[in-house]
């Protein structure tokens, strides 16, 4: 781990002041060296206070999203542990399929803090201001059939859910399958690709895109749009934020590679379902047709029941499911 990542980890892990003096023996470093660190996570934004015979203390950890940043946060067993950073890139998703190409362990992550060419399902463009927003993607190498990664998607939705409670304190939901949503409007939008060999997966990618502290939501998306910052009125540090959907992803994800299905998250994943119980119409390509959405099942379809009481499993893959009045 580089120094400037561990000066910060034991900065914010510390609380208090840490001597130069320490710091020198711990890295075997000069006073300036220390120093040069300082100044330059000061000019990252973070407000580090310096005091004579008492030594440096993190005073406030401001909005900061680096690779020193995610380093000195994330510690879990895969997801993350590997962790490539961009000011700006097009597309994490294709950043973290050239990775999965050359090779990149499970786990791998790719994140942004600008993402000019990102996209949504169905090839939609996914607005992306630079230092309000969490764009990220992980690379997966599982050992499962090639027709089970798609759940990896309700998988994610699921964490980053979870991630948004805990860290924010915040209730969030999901719309079927993989949309999360505050209040009726998506705060989050999951894109899963895969690349597979005849019978196995080669790699899968699984990128995501969290509105996190956009003060306007640009015109065109903002009846369906939101941002954690409109909705819980306070702004949320990314890099924590981030961490936390990884640490929570890591562990669903090993339930899901267990079963090979949602059967171990099917309940916090029903739990959560904006659409649960609720009239759907279902977008299907060879006609719509409305019923009541009673929650997933172990495969992750949806069931709804029709009025004529019989119950049909709804495939992600072939269609969409809207709420009869609107987005949910």
């Amino acid at each position: 781990m580089a120094m400037k990542t561990e000066i910060l980890t034991l900065l914010r892990e510390s609380g208090d002041y840490i001597s130069g003096q320490e710091l020198c023996g711990r890295f075997h470093v000069s006073r300036t060296a220390v120093w040069k660190v300082m100044k330059q996570l000061q000019q990252e934004g973070y407000i580090i206070e310096a005091v004579r015979n008492k030594g440096y203390m993190l005073k406030e950890n401001p909005d900061v999203l680096t690779r020193s940043e995610l380093k000195s946060r994330i510690h879990n067993r895969w997801a993350g542990n590997e962790i490539y950073f961009y000011e700006e890139t097009g597309s994490t998703n294709i950043d973290a399929k050239r990775l999965g190409e050359e090779g990149a362990p499970h786990g791998t992550v790719v994140a942004a803090d600008k993402q000019n060419s990102g996209r949504g399902r169905r090839g939609r463009t996914w607005e992306s201001p630079a230092g309000k927003d969490i764009y990220f993607t992980i690379l997966l190498r599982p050992e499962f059939p090639p027709d089970k990664a798609a759940g990896l998607t309700l998988v994610m939705a699921l964490s980053v859910v979870q991630a948004i409670e805990e860290e924010c304190g915040m209730e969030a939901g999901i719309k079927w399958p993989n949309d999360v949503v505050m209040n009726g409007k998506k705060v989050c939008g999951i894109l899963t690709e895969l690349t597979t060999e005849t019978d196995y997966i080669q790699y899968v990618v699984t990128g995501v895109g969290i509105n996190v502290n956009l003060e306007v939501m640009p015109e065109e998306i903002d009846e369906t749009a939101t941002s954690l910052l409109l909705e819980g009125g306070k702004r949320i540090g990314r890099a924590g934020l981030l961490q936390k959907v990884l640490k929570k992803f890591e562990g669903n994800y090993e339930k899901y590679a267990k079963s090979l299905d949602m059967a171990l998250l099917e309940d916090e994943y029903n739990a959560r379902l904006v659409n649960r119980d609720r009239q759907v119409r279902v977008l299907d390509p060879k006609g719509e047709w409305e019923g009541i959405a009673r929650g997933i099942n172990a495969s992750g379809e949806l069931l709804v029941e029709k009025e004529t009481g019989e119950t049909v499993e709804v495939y992600a893959g072939e269609v969409s499911v809207r709420g009869l009045y609107g987005y949910v």
